[in-house]
């Protein structure tokens, strides 16, 4: 059954030649990063951090969308933290786009909030958990801009095809798909590598979602818990196999994040990713 699904399901479509995020102009074989904290925890944390991020990765030469959600709507517990609301959010998120000069990223739990947030947002992010609902997928494609869908954890990979099929309904054919690891007994999930390859059939860039892919989502009893240890391992294997780009979440100080802490990489492991996958994407396009 699975062997059919592989032969018959899915569409060897070409990769995307050109994807425009913002300012950025991606063509095939370039390489997306796509980083930040969890959630705004205010302004100026939002406006130090990413100057901090852009910093660290610009000599790399990667493009760089800036990441950070105004509502954490999924916290394991409604005593957690969600962040500053989507008004205030947006706000602190055209700011950074204004004075730094990159584009931005943020999530969207509904029809009515994608169509505010096109308004300021390079790309709207699908959570795992929301990524069937066809009215959200549908608004946020109508809005035109980037849709960068992440992959529930309850799907298998060539499940995605009809995720990308509806934003494709609306003509938008400006689509990232982000693989953030899959359901592995309770309080776990696992990265199946096989899973970028499959997607990347879809025709759309392919996105490894390093950090959420180590959580250990409700192993801290009311908080989701993680393996920050396992990020730099399993992100050297995904570029290995050949994604399109990166989604990592980066505090200056995990251990008093109020949101995904255990999984976070801090400045200095950003540093050391950066400085393990550029030779490997050296290698690689080298070898093709």
């Amino acid at each position: 059954m699975i062997a059919h699904i592989f032969r018959t399901a899915l569409h060897n479509k070409p990769m995307s030649k050109k994807l425009e995020i913002g300012q950025i102009k991606l063509f095939e074989g370039d390489f997306l990063f796509m980083a930040g904290p969890c959630v705004i925890e205010g302004r100026d944390f939002i406006l130090k951090t990413a100057e901090k991020i852009k910093e660290i990765i610009d000599p790399y030469g990667f493009p760089f969308v800036f990441k950070a959600s105004y509502d954490k709507a999924n916290r394991t517990s409604v005593d957690s933290f969600r962040g500053v609301g989507l008004d205030e959010g947006l706000k602190i998120l055209q700011e950074v786009r204004s004075e730094l000069d990159v584009p931005v990223v943020s999530d969207v739990h509904s029809a009515e909030e994608a169509r505010a947030a096109g308004e300021v947002l390079d790309v709207l992010q699908i959570p795992a958990f929301l990524c069937r609902q066809t009215d959200l997928l549908v608004a946020a494609g109508l809005t035109g801009k980037v849709v960068n869908v992440k992959k529930g954890q309850f799907l298998a990979p060539w499940d995605m095809e009809h995720v990308v099929k509806k934003v494709e309904s609306t003509g938008n054919k400006k689509i990232l798909v982000t693989e953030r690891g899959v359901s592995f007994g309770y309080n776990n999930l696992v990265s199946d590598m096989r899973s970028l390859i499959i997607m990347k059939k879809l025709g759309v860039p392919v996105i490894f979602d390093a950090t959420h892919s180590v959580q250990l989502p409700g192993g801290g009893g009311a908080v989701s818990s993680g393996q920050r240890e396992f990020v730099l391992p399993l992100t050297r294997g995904a570029v290995a196999v050949g994604c399109d780009g990166l989604f990592l979440e980066v505090h200056p100080d995990p251990a008093q994040a109020p949101s995904d802490g255990p999984n976070m990489l801090d400045f200095n492991g950003l540093e050391r990713l950066l400085s393990q996958i550029k030779p490997l994407r050296k290698a690689l396009q080298s070898s093709s």
